[in-house]
């Protein structure tokens, strides 16, 4: 390898450059956790329309015709999506909520523009959220401990690959109770092919942390069903733990789960004593999977069994 792309490598794979890289992912995450949601409620929409449409699967599945007004109200749900503007990741630009200013450049560098700003749009002086600058923040130290952990080498930009996508998932499960597919199978992809090439663990630890990561919690969510008659956990956890499994080997899991089980029950109870968990409500269970899963990472396979006192 040249010895100028060496340089830029290890300058990049250092904390403080990981760090700055942090900084911006984070502020692309703001956008995935706003936008990713909203695209997936589209969709879902979309298919009622055509659902809606489809006179012959009526007719199958209720045994009678529909109503006069069914195709009427298919052909209304679907033009209004086809009205709303388009919606990515990178369109439209960024805009204020409440004056749709649009965020030019210089407005969106990650914290420093919130700080400059004082918090709040410049067209209409509407307050902006402290959790934006806070995920940039976020980011950023994590990518900085990631640097340190893995000692700047290039193995560390895997896994913050790994960390900015249980960050995004996290932050929509706990705001929607819901996780994409779209960030968590291909986090577990991900980490079957990184086992594949041998930037992790073996293939075979990999794989049966894939299987035991989603059976585990499949499971728990079927007994839990059965004695309760209620769902306990969506699916999007299975696979989060699934993804979790390829990435740390099945040795893992169980802390993992015991870490998430605790926090989580710690900040239910809390939210539940202070009155903002409302009757009938949950806590997800993602985020705290998630965040166990980086306190494990972080903090390395063989400390974690000392702390379980498996060594």
């Amino acid at each position: 390898m040249d010895l100028e792309l060496q340089g830029a490598l290890a300058a990049l794979c250092h904390p403080l450059g990981l760090g700055l890289v942090g900084l911006c992912i984070g502020s692309f995450l703001n956008v995935v956790v706003h936008r990713l949601p909203r695209q997936m409620e589209r969709q879902w929409w979309s298919e009622v329309g055509h659902q809606l449409g489809d006179e012959d699967s009526y007719r199958q599945v209720l045994a009678a015709d529909p109503p006069a007004e069914q195709a009427t109200l298919s052909w209304r749900l679907l033009k209004a999506l086809e009205a709303l503007p388009p919606m990515g990741l990178s369109r439209p630009r960024s805009r204020c909520p409440h004056c749709s200013h649009t965020i030019r450049a210089h407005e969106n560098i990650p914290v420093l523009s919130w700080l400059l700003l004082r918090g709040r749009c410049s067209a209409c002086q509407a307050s902006i959220g402290l959790r934006y600058p806070l995920v940039e923040v976020g980011c950023g130290l994590l990518f900085a401990l990631i640097g340190w952990r893995f000692d700047a080498q290039p193995v560390a930009l895997l896994w913050c690959g790994f960390a900015a996508t249980l960050l995004a998932a996290s932050l929509i499960d706990w705001d929607t109770t819901l996780l994409p597919d779209s960030l968590t199978l291909p986090l577990l992809w991900a980490g079957l092919v990184a086992a594949a090439l041998g930037w992790n663990l073996p293939l075979e630890q990999a794989l049966w942390g894939v299987v035991i990561g989603y059976m585990s919690l499949w499971s728990v969510y079927w007994f839990f069903k059965l004695a309760t008659g209620k769902e306990g956990m969506g699916g999007g956890d299975f696979k989060l733990l699934a993804a979790l499994g390829a990435w740390l080997g099945p040795t893992m899991l169980l802390p993992v789960i015991l870490g998430a089980s605790v926090l989580g029950a710690i900040v239910g109870l809390a939210m539940k004593a202070g009155g903002a968990l409302r009757e009938g409500r949950y806590v997800p269970f993602g985020p705290f999977l998630a965040g166990a899963g980086l306190v494990v990472m972080l903090a390395g396979s063989e400390r974690v069994l000392r702390w379980m006192g498996w060594a």
